[in-house]
């Protein structure tokens, strides 16, 4: 089943500006996710990166809408008074009636308005809600589920406050703009059709329910997508309801959008409708007024790692730190989906080949994937102090050998570095070696799991026998607790982590789109990422060779388990045989991909995707028309130059280099980053795309420039809709 392209999914567009024939101050754009100042996982990341390049393009018509937790606000919302008096009076009429609900600002940059919405003050209503979501829509929601009774909840607030804002705003009334993110904000959007309120909406799924359970069951999903029943599939593992609501949301929305390309494929075949839009993911880049200073933050935030692990390995530091490597993984802790089992495999066959050719590097493999913990390991923290006491030591033989070569160079002689060290010193640094003896291996875990006898991690390493040892290579260092500057063991965040590592590994099965390897992308860190990832299809869609750009993409799609953990160990194998020099100047070409993923070229996803839900929503005023474009001229970031020319990319067979060999290679930074920057050019453009006018207001269409986008259809089915139709069917006619 081919991965084709679906609308709007492009080389970097440069669609051109609508704004010209836009009115947005008659138009109020609300964004309702359950993420809004309340972070649970990667929707937290894109709206808030998201955030201030929405409020710079929107102003105060902007607002997002969230739930209220009181903990979330005190660090961060300032709450103050509503500016629009329309929603002023929508929130007061809401809270005398019994709700709460808050206005301020979210304190991230750009500083957006939100308003919050109290799930707990309209607990009271949750049955009488239930029964009318069951009436209008047929979808009923079980007493057991707290997770779907909340989204019952967030969604009727969020349909009342639309209501209600509407209603307040009288005659002279903006066009409203809703776009809701994920299931768990869906009930809002299905109940604004179904009250047919004056919204034009937008539904974005960042991961279809049953594609995370159906991959989580080790089936092979991606080439299977169309033969699953989908009710049945969804039934048996007792998500029914949930499902029910997140295809009635896609069913009612205007406009449906996905995350990737990957995602756009899998919704189409198991939510039964092909997305309009594919709307990638982005992050806010900073960039640097000079190249080496990314380089200098890494060789900054590298140091603190070595630091951790000189106590980590106290007693069996016998490799030398300047020729290890940090390698790691991250995220949500589902061992399968991210990866996890795959990445352990291949570190234990890379442990055999660093072993068999006798090579003089180490890797360190970090797994940062929060799990239930009860403390810190105490022989990690013995560790750390170790290794702070064996400083306090040096430090004061330091300063005593200081002073008196101090005072023995201000009379005119040579000290006599027989009486420069007295008994008493080599007594405390004796004391001090000893105390960095130890008997049993440096921990693999850092914490003290609760169930370390079925944990999928640790059962895996004891498999394979990575357990720290004098000969081992590969060392791993299981840390299941996200990263905080807090933590008396690590104490790094986690961009600070990331910057000090070397390579970051995300072999995942399943990631619609992926932020941990963009963000490594952004902070010039190479990253092993997949063919079945949001990100590694985008970036293997825009880079000609990808690899040489330090970002590896892994085919978990058309090979085989045991041949994905073979290409994943030369990826790695590859990485330990480049010198230092090759590591610079392939975290330098990484860095440059950075502006790939900068909203302000990404964020134009959402942007036309605005205009197609207002067209369709209210068609006197906004409309469009399919036209046929000319070809254009589509880029791809080259191959660099001093990369050389296929099949000599690969690197050199013999684990030994040669270093005068590798210091000859053709490379100039500034000549290859000017290079980069002028292929961002026109995209490529394919199949129809929508010409965007703006209606006056007595109806005639003012002229405007077409805006194109490259569009093709996803890869045709066969298979018809499930017996079960979609409960809100009567509405599928009207989003078109």
């Amino acid at each position: 089943m081919p991965l084709t392209r679906s609308l709007s999914v492009t080389s970097l567009t440069g669609l051109e500006d609508w704004d010209d024939e836009f009115d947005q101050e008659n138009v109020v754009l609300f964004e309702v996710a359950w993420e809004v100042a309340n972070k649970v996982g990667g929707i937290y990341t894109v709206i808030q990166t998201k955030a201030k390049i929405t409020a710079d393009e929107w102003g105060d018509n902007y607002v997002l809408i969230g739930p209220y937790f009181e903990h979330n606000v005190r660090t961060q919302v300032e709450l103050i008074d509503p500016v629009d008096p329309a929603v002023k009076r929508a929130i007061d009429s809401m809270n005398s009636k019994g709700c709460k609900v808050y206005f301020g600002r979210w304190l991230i940059e750009g500083s957006p308005y939100v308003v919050l919405l109290d799930i707990g003050s309209a607990a009271w209503n949750l049955d009488q809600w239930k029964s009318e979501l069951w009436d209008s829509c047929t979808v009923g929601i079980p007493w057991y589920d707290r997770e779907a009774n909340d989204a019952v909840l967030f969604g009727f607030l969020t349909a009342w406050f639309l209501g209600e804002f509407a209603a307040q705003c009288g005659e002279e009334r903006p066009f409203i703009l809703a776009h809701f993110h994920e299931w768990l904000a869906g009930v809002g959007l299905i109940l604004a059709r179904v009250r047919k309120l004056p919204v034009a909406t937008i539904f974005t799924t960042h991961a279809t329910l049953l594609g995370r359970y159906l991959c989580a069951g080790s089936v092979d999903f991606y080439n299977n997508l169309a033969n699953f029943n989908v009710d049945k599939e969804a039934g048996d593992r007792q998500i029914y309801h949930r499902y029910c609501m997140e295809r009635a949301a896609v069913h009612c929305t205007h406009v449906f959008t996905t995350v990737s390309q990957i995602t756009a494929v899998e919704a189409e075949f198991l939510l039964k409708r092909k997305p309009d839009f594919v709307t990638p993911n982005g992050l806010n880049v900073k960039k640097f007024s000079a190249m080496h200073e990314f380089q200098n933050l890494h060789a900054q935030s590298k140091a603190r790692i070595q630091e951790f692990v000189r106590g980590h390995f106290y007693g069996h530091l016998d490799f030398d730190l300047d020729k290890t490597l940090f390698f790691f993984i991250a995220g949500r802790y589902e061992f399968s989906n991210k990866g996890a089992d795959v990445f352990l495999e291949a570190l234990a066959r890379l442990n055999y080949l660093l072993r068999v050719n006798q090579s003089d590097k180490t890797v360190i493999a970090f797994f940062i994937m929060p799990a239930r913990t009860n403390n810190f390991n105490v022989e990690t923290l013995k560790g750390q102090a170790v290794r702070k006491q064996l400083w306090d030591t040096a430090n004061t033989v330091k300063e005593k050998f200081g002073k008196k070569l101090y005072e023995s160079l201000l009379v005119g002689k040579l000290p006599d570095m027989n009486k420069m060290l007295d008994k008493e010193d080599f007594t405390m640094m004796k004391r001090a070696i000893f105390a960095t003896q130890r008997q049993s291996l440096p921990p693999v875990c850092s914490h003290n799991m609760l169930d370390d006898a079925t944990d999928p991690i640790l059962n895996t390493i004891r498999r394979v026998g990575l357990f720290n040892g004098s000969s081992d290579r590969v060392k791993v260092i299981f840390h299941p607790e996200f990263l905080s500057s807090t933590s008396p063991l690590l104490p790094l965040d986690y961009e600070e982590f990331v910057r000090g590592c070397h390579l970051g590994a995300f072999p995942s099965y399943y990631e619609p789109w992926g932020y941990t390897p963009a963000e490594c992308t952004v902070m010039g860190i190479p990253s092993i990422s997949t063919n079945l990832s949001g990100f590694g299809c985008f970036m293997d869609e825009h880079i000609a060779d990808p690899t040489s750009y330090g970002i590896y993409i892994l085919d978990r799609r058309y090979r085989g388990l045991d041949e994905s953990c073979n290409q994943l160990t030369s990826f790695l194998y590859s990485f330990c045989q480049q010198t230092r020099r090759q590591r610079i100047i392939q975290r330098n070409r990484t860095e440059r991909l950075s502006d790939l993923l900068d909203w302000k070229y990404l964020g134009r996803y959402y942007t036309y995707s605005r205009h197609m839900a207002l067209a369709k929503a209210f068609p006197d005023n906004f409309t469009y028309e399919p036209h046929e474009p000319t070809a254009a001229q589509g880029f791809r970031y080259p191959r660099p130059a001093s990369v050389p020319p296929s099949p000599s990319i690969s690197r050199h067979s013999s684990p030994h280099h040669s270093e005068t060999e590798e210091d000859e290679e053709r490379y100039d930074e500034d000549e290859e980053a000017e290079k980069d920057r002028q292929n961002i050019k026109q995209p490529e453009v394919a199949g129809t795309v929508p010409e965007w006018r703006r209606r006056s207001k007595k109806g005639s269409i003012d002229a405007s420039n077409a805006s194109t986008t490259s569009t093709a259809s996803i890869a045709s089915t066969t298979s018809t809709p499930s017996g079960n139709s979609s409960p809100t069917s009567s509405l599928v006619e009207e989003r078109n």
